[in-house]
Parts: C-alpha cells; sequence; structure tokens
C-alpha cells in the first residue's frame, strides 16, 4: 500500500493524482491522508477510480478547538462541512472513508459521537500527540512547538474509553505510533523516529530499498500489533 501524506498532500494535486495513477497501476492499494481543505469534484472525477482509502484529519466537532488547532482560520470555520462534503464524494466514488483524530490537551475531553455517527468511517484512528525532536518540540530552528497541546496517557485513554463504542476505532498512543509506520520524506529517504526525532536514513535512489530500511527504525511486531494489515484494496475494474 502507497500512502500519500504531508504537509497537505492536495497542494499538488495534479502531481497527486498521476502519483495516484502511476501507483494504482503497479497494483499498489493507494491511500491519501488530507485535512479535506483543497479536495475538489473534478480531481475525484479525473483520479478517484485510482484512490482505496482517503483519511481525513478531523481533531474537533467545534469550531472554535479547531481554530485553535489551526483548523479553518476562525471560529466560524466550515472545516466540518467541508469534511462532509469529502464524505459524499468518497461514497460517489467507491473510496473507503476513513478519520485520523489526533487527541490534544484542547480535545481530549470532546464527545464526537454524534458526528462520527454521521460520517460513519470504515476505520477511525486516533493518535496521541507526539513530540518528536527537530519537529515541534520547540527547540530553536523548528517551525512548530506543540507542548503545549501534550497529554497524558491517562487522558488519552479517557478520549478511547468514551468513543470505544465504534468498532473501527483504531487507538495508537505514543508508544504504539512512534516506530510502527514506514516514512519516505521528499528526498525518499526513511526517517527514524525510534530516538525522538526524524533521523534520515540515505536515499533509496543512493543505496536502495534494503539498505535504507536498515535505517527505519521500523517495528514489524508493532506494526501488526497496531492492526496495520486490514482490508484496504477496493475492487479492481
Amino acid at each position: 500500500k502507497m500512502n500519500f501524506a504531508g504537509g497537505e498532500p492536495f497542494i499538488n494535486d495534479v502531481m497527486l493524482g498521476e502519483l495516484c495513477r502511476y501507483s494504482h497501476e503497479l497494483g499498489m492499494a493507494v491511500s491519501i491522508i488530507s485535512n479535506g481543505s483543497l479536495i475538489k469534484p473534478y480531481w475525484m472525477k479525473l483520479y478517484g477510480e485510482y484512490v482505496d482509502v482517503l483519511g481525513v484529519s478531523i481533531d474537533s466537532f467545534n469550531p472554535e478547538v479547531n481554530a485553535k488547532i489551526g483548523r479553518g482560520g476562525d471560529a466560524n470555520n466550515k472545516h466540518l462541512e467541508r469534511v462532509l462534503k469529502v464524505r459524499e464524494m468518497c461514497e460517489e466514488h467507491s473510496i473507503t472513508f476513513k478519520m485520523n483524530t489526533v487527541v490534544c490537551n484542547l480535545n481530549w475531553e470532546e464527545d464526537m459521537t454524534e458526528y462520527v455517527k454521521k460520517l460513519n468511517p470504515k476505520r477511525w484512528k486516533c493518535f496521541q500527540v507526539l513530540i518528536l525532536k527537530d519537529e515541534n518540540s520547540g527547540a530553536p530552528g523548528e517551525l512548530r512547538d506543540a507542548k503545549d497541546l501534550v497529554v497524558s496517557r491517562e487522558q488519552f485513554d479517557s478520549f478511547v474509553k468514551r468513543h470505544e463504542h465504534f468498532d473501527v476505532l483504531i487507538p495508537e498512543p505514543n508508544d504504539v505510533m512512534q516506530n510502527s509506520y514506514l516514512l519516505l520524506d521528499e528526498e525518499l529517504r526513511f526517517l527514524d523516529c525510534s530516538a525522538g526525532g526524524k533521523v534520515p536514513s540515505e536515499s533509496i535512489l543512493d543505496v536502495g530499498v534494503g539498505v535504507a530500511l536498515q535505517q527505519a527504525g521500523f517495528d514489524v511486531d508493532e506494526f501488526y500489533n497496531r492492526g496495520g494489515i486490514y482490508d484496504w484494496t477496493r475492487e479492481r475494474k
């Protein structure tokens, strides 16, 4: 499976579409993680058949909380409205709809039951906000400081407990998430998060996948334990 994430992948929607097409033609399942703000009907008509799973980041259904987190711009934002439209487009084009939620200090007490029922995702992944060195720890030279958004494991677990009646819920606390993903950056280097940062491997263009993969810090057992394998492929034409 090939997963395109960002940043926001739809900023360069034509390149994204062609990458989806190429990956599909190679026989891969294709998934995208987006904030939903730039997904347009014309793109779905052109490229939707090459996408198996579309995940949308939804950290709150409260406009004021969304504004504080940085989604939508202000307390009158239309994030929920956009997400509902994306959900409809996924249904129209037979794309599995998934939700991603980062549980943080601003949303851990929220009850999302009403809106999750409306969206009816096939999977709902809930992540405990993770601080990584050189990424979001607020150190000099970093673009982000997420320390004020940190929640304890107990707070994260309380959010999960509140929504445990959803059988599609996949909780990922820090100890599960940190080493169970294979991440590639724009230079095709794996990013090793095992030491609390993002340490790049050598590029697969220079040393090949096998060598670079040994530098990725990837925990394959944790990948299986978090339910990394599931039915993610749409019916092929």
